[in-house]
């Protein structure tokens, strides 16, 4: 099978030619397999596709016109009511954030306690240190003036876990840069949840370049090295 070992693109699938030779086409949206309710996400044109497959199958067909460059994943489920973000709130996100991603690496450290994988030998000696400080909030439901005066006295806590997911994110190519679609990941789990996750991504993008540098990252986390 000339298409095996050949790989396309999201919303591409792989097709031989009459000589055999492989090249990729766009995937048919209506040829995608079925999917389950809770598989559905929704577009950026805040329209519901049964599944990532249909959705960039569509991308894929719509290339080279402006509906094309402008379709991407917003968030995972139904498209539905999300309220807007509100100034007060979108101050408030960077400190349940770095509390989360703080919490998120104890998680994985803990487990990584019985059964090793999930850190790095590296990531681990860096997150043991937050996890074994004595003064370390621990994770719950805490009001902002709690996060706020714990992220000014516990500062160094959060460096590493706002650093780590940048550099999580930053895979396709690793070039200190996150696009629309590496935070895809992040984002698309979470707009149903944090609804404010998408403003404050787009208020990241100081020089409105569409690319979200470490530095600029760095700075929507309060973070100055």
């Amino acid at each position: 099978d000339p298409c095996r070992n050949f790989h396309c693109k999201r919303g591409k699938v792989c097709h031989a030619d009459k000589q055999g030779k492989p090249h990729c086409i766009c995937q048919d949206p209506a040829a995608c397999p079925p999917t389950k309710d809770y598989e559905h996400v929704c577009g950026t044109d805040n329209k519901t596709y049964d599944g990532t497959c249909q959705l960039f199958g569509t991308k894929c067909q719509l290339e080279g016109t402006k509906m094309g460059r402008q379709l991407h994943l917003d968030y995972m489920g139904s498209c539905k009511y999300i309220p807007p973000c509100t100034d007060y709130e979108v101050d408030q996100f960077p400190l349940r954030m770095r509390d989360w991603l703080k919490n998120i690496l104890i998680q994985y450290y803990e487990r990584d306690l019985n059964t090793s994988g999930i850190l790095t030998e590296k990531q681990r000696n860096k997150v043991k240190k937050i996890y074994q400080n004595d003064k370390r909030l621990v994770a719950g439901d805490h009001p902002v003036e709690l996060l706020l005066h714990d992220f000014e006295k516990n500062y160094h806590m959060y460096v590493y876990p706002v650093h780590w997911q940048f550099h999580q994110l930053d895979q396709h190519p690793v070039d200190r840069l996150l696009t629309h679609s590496e935070l895809a990941p992040l984002r698309a789990s979470l707009v149903p949840m944090e609804h404010c996750i998408t403003r404050f991504f787009q208020e990241c993008d100081g020089d409105q370049d569409k690319l979200i540098a470490l530095k600029e990252w760095c700075h929507c986390f309060g973070i100055k090295e």
